[in-house]
């Protein structure tokens, strides 16, 4: 079968939505305000049981080097939006928008994504929060660059995704390590933090590389009632650049999604191309070339977490699109086709919910598994919430995009 470009993909578009992307992402949202139901705490009940143990660390994420359950929320979302471009494009086209109006819906986008994730961050602050890091800031500082290389053939999207990969690499690894007698504690950092690495690995050590240096001039650059020096989590606005990797992942698999290929074909190639992500991801954390940190998304972390999006991504195409076992993904299905809704509710709603259930249901409720399992069940019923208020939109057909 002749390669099939996402140009040629776009005049051929499959007429279906494939229920697999929006499970995906409707799970992605689930486990982001799953957070609610602070598994930690009720792991700290039961000190001596493995499984909370395991549940405790999949919801966190890993203080620096690893990968977690958790971890891999945002690069989920991230490379959805690079999945779902050829179809947003093909859809865009029979409705017969031109290609510049795409570029302005495009930009536009990004801009909306940027100014909403500042907004949600500034929420309880004083004045505005200049702050570059976040999910949606970090995929709108990207998304121009991923619509443009939508219009690109499959070729272009593995060029630019090892340029980004090995530029970023090379960035970090050539900029100068701090000097022998640095103290962290300046950074945020204990200087007897287990997880600060020594060596080659050093480069990519918290708040002491190149990108932690650049948010400390950049970020200053805003007004703030504080200099900014560094941040608690690691987090950096560079990191946009590895996470345009991530997504330009997700284009690739939506090119084979999109295509006329045969769907035993789309999935071959979505588990294969996973497969060797996770080889060369690993690979590279494992001898000590790149570590794997999603906080400052190196580049085995773009491989190791695109590996692990492109075979969760298989797995559900291969249950709900090709053997159509579909009903129980119905609630993640919802929950995915309002995806923007449920992120601006977790921020702006979820701590009213909260004191709702507590004032009007209270202990008798909200303990009537046992104190130690109150986090547990006030964290459900705030899902239910959610997914009820998503469900009523669903059912009249309400979904909120950018």
């Amino acid at each position: 079968m002749s390669e099939t470009t996402p140009t040629e993909a776009i005049e051929n578009p499959s007429q279906q939505r494939l229920g697999s992307l929006d499970a995906y992402r409707g799970l992605a949202m689930v486990l982001m305000v799953a957070e609610a139901t602070h598994l930690c705490r009720v792991a700290e009940h039961y000190s001596g049981s493995a499984l909370w143990k395991a549940l405790c660390f999949h919801q966190s994420h890993v203080p620096w080097v690893g990968c977690s359950v958790h971890d891999m929320i945002q690069p989920s979302f991230s490379f959805l939006v690079g999945v779902a471009l050829p179809f947003s494009i093909a859809s865009r086209r029979r409705r017969g928008q031109s290609m510049a109006w795409l570029s302005v819906h495009a930009f536009y986008r990004a801009l909306v994504l940027i100014v909403l994730g500042i907004f949600l961050r500034s929420m309880g602050q004083s004045r505005t929060n200049f702050t570059f890091e976040d999910t949606l800031t970090q995929i709108g500082l990207g998304y121009g660059f991923l619509f443009l290389l939508g219009l690109r053939p499959t070729r272009d999207h593995w060029i630019a995704v090892l340029l980004l990969l090995v530029g970023t690499w090379s960035a970090f690894a050539l900029y100068p390590l701090p000097a022998d007698d640095f103290n962290y504690e300046l950074v945020g950092v204990p200087n007897d933090w287990q997880h600060l690495k020594t060596g080659f690995e050093a480069h990519w050590n918290k708040n002491s590389n190149l990108a932690a240096d650049f948010d400390v001039w950049f970020l200053n650059l805003f007004p703030r009632e504080q200099p900014f020096r560094y941040n608690g989590g690691g987090y950096l606005t560079l990191s946009f650049i590895p996470t345009l990797a991530t997504m330009i992942l997700g284009l690739i698999a939506g090119g084979f999604l999109s295509s006329q290929r045969s769907s035993a074909e789309k999935l071959i190639r979505m588990a294969a191309t996973g497969a060797i992500c996770l080889v060369v991801g690993y690979g590279l954390g494992a001898m000590g070339v790149c570590p794997i940190v999603k906080r400052i998304w190196t580049p085995s972390f773009v491989l190791v977490s695109g590996g692990w999006c492109l075979l969760t991504l298989a797995l559900l195409y291969i249950v709900i699109d090709i053997w159509r076992f579909s009903r129980w993904a119905f609630p993640l299905i919802v929950v995915g086709m309002n995806s923007i809704t449920i992120y601006v509710m977790s921020w702006t709603m979820k701590g009213f919910v909260k004191d709702s259930l507590h004032t009007h249901l209270g202990a008798p409720v909200t303990q009537a598994l046992g104190q130690p399992l109150e986090p547990l069940v006030v964290g459900l019923l705030i899902l239910t919430v959610f997914w009820l208020i998503l469900y009523w939109m669903y059912r009249r057909r309400i979904f909120l995009r950018i």
